[in-house]
């Protein structure tokens, strides 16, 4: 019988975790793309690609993560298309966290002064002229907290992805535990990682409020 060391056990998660790390970028990255989109498409004037940003959103939000998950892996195999676990990791995740983002960024952008509208509209700038030069500057200072303490969220999210047999710091845990049978000792370290992760983020979030909270108020 092999004994795992302390260290061993350990060096085996903290390989896993670059997993982690590697689809949070990823899908903060595609989601936020996606999620600036549907921003667009929900304060344009559009009435029908409003609608479809607000049925998106609905969807995204209103249904648990855990079955986007399974109808991303499972459901396009039944169509033919053979998904592997990262990529159906990821596409479901960049669907989710496009969903989120773009809903704190919508509540950003109705936050500027309905005069900075008017004042633009003014002096002829179109609809995105508008949202480049004027409200999304302003809404940006707003959105910093708010999205750096979501992605704490899609940070413990990428834990759903081990039902799918992606290999991340969950599933790593599963395995190692599976090996050493020292679940105590394994989930202890797989929970530290996670705060390790997370705790800088969620403070970096808190630290950001207040900064421009102060700000805003000084100015």
């Amino acid at each position: 019988m092999t004994e795992f060391s302390t260290w061993d056990i350990l060096c085996n998660l903290l390989l896993a975790t670059r997993w982690t790390i590697l689809l949070s970028l990823a899908t903060f990255l595609f989601g936020g793309i996606v999620g600036l989109i549907l921003l667009f498409m929900r304060t344009g004037k559009r009435r029908a690609l409003r609608r479809f940003a607000w049925d998106y959103v609905e969807l995204f939000q209103g249904t648990p993560l855990l079955m986007q998950l399974f109808i991303v892996f499972f459901g396009l195999s039944l169509v033919g298309l053979n998904v592997p676990p990262w990529l159906a990791a990821g596409l479901a995740l960049t669907l989710w966290t496009s969903a989120f983002l773009s809903e704190i960024w919508r509540g950003c952008v109705e936050a500027i002064a309905k005069g900075q509208w008017e004042a633009s509209s003014s002096l002829g700038m179109g609809y995105f002229q508008q949202m480049r030069w004027v409200v999304l500057p302003q809404a940006f200072k707003i959105a910093i907290p708010p999205t750096v303490g979501f992605s704490v969220q899609i940070v413990k999210g990428t834990a759903v992805t081990s039902i799918i047999g992606f290999v991340e710091l969950s599933k790593a845990g599963t395995i190692v535990t599976n090996a050493t049978f020292q679940p105590f000792v394994v989930y202890g370290f797989v929970a530290l990682i996670y705060f390790a992760l997370c705790f800088p983020l969620s403070m970096s979030s808190q630290f950001l409020e207040r900064k421009l909270n102060v700000a805003h108020r000084n100015h």
